[in-house]
């Protein structure tokens, strides 16, 4: 008997992501980012405190478009801790700024998701986890990863958020085996040009 991976319920909020994106590959490099930042946003908040709040975020942070949010300024802190529709802490905010500028040198230089899955050899990793209990909040990967992306001029991107943002765009396809997901997000597998 398949049954989907124990976080994701009861509410069909949840369900959906869990069903329709958690661990489907993500190769764009704009969509990554907003992954990445709203991963951010969650540190210390449920999951599913961001998912409902989500389409508040993406209206209050122009679609997410770091081009644009590179521009920002104190006046668009101000705005958005004004925002009652989003998480308003400044830091993770005011990160959100400064980590659409290390977005935009990242991609000058290579894009953002050739950065991010040539450490998975452009590959998703693939589990074959039966219990959640044995799922880790972090890898050696994600703590490397972190450290790059810090290096790189990110902020709110430690370890376990990585590991999370790693599961959440399919860098690592931690979907358990009983789950009727794990399948095909790893039937979904391709290995673009890293």
């Amino acid at each position: 008997m398949t049954e989907r991976c124990g976080w994701a319920g009861p509410e069909q909020i949840y369900i959906d992501y869990h069903d329709t994106e958690w661990g489907v590959p993500e190769y764009d490099s704009r969509a990554l980012w907003e992954k990445l930042i709203l991963d951010g946003f969650q540190a210390g908040l449920s999951w599913i405190t961001i998912l409902k709040k989500r389409d508040n975020f993406r209206a209050a942070f122009a679609n997410f478009d770091p081009n644009t949010i590179a521009n920002w300024d104190q006046d668009d802190v101000a705005r958005l801790l004004a925002n009652p529709g989003i998480i308003r802490h400044r830091g993770k905010i005011e990160a959100t700024i400064s980590n659409a500028r290390a977005w935009q040198n990242i991609e000058a230089d290579q894009r953002f998701d050739r950065f991010l899955w040539r450490y998975v050899d452009g590959t998703p990793l693939q589990t074959r986890l039966a219990d959640r209990t044995e799922m880790p909040t972090q890898s050696p990967l994600s703590a490397q990863i972190s450290k790059d992306l810090k290096q790189a001029g990110f902020k709110f991107c430690g370890p376990t958020i990585v590991y999370a943002f790693m599961e959440a765009t399919g860098l690592i396809n931690n979907h358990l085996t009983t789950c009727p997901r794990h399948a095909p997000c790893a039937a979904l597998a391709r290995s673009p040009a890293v």
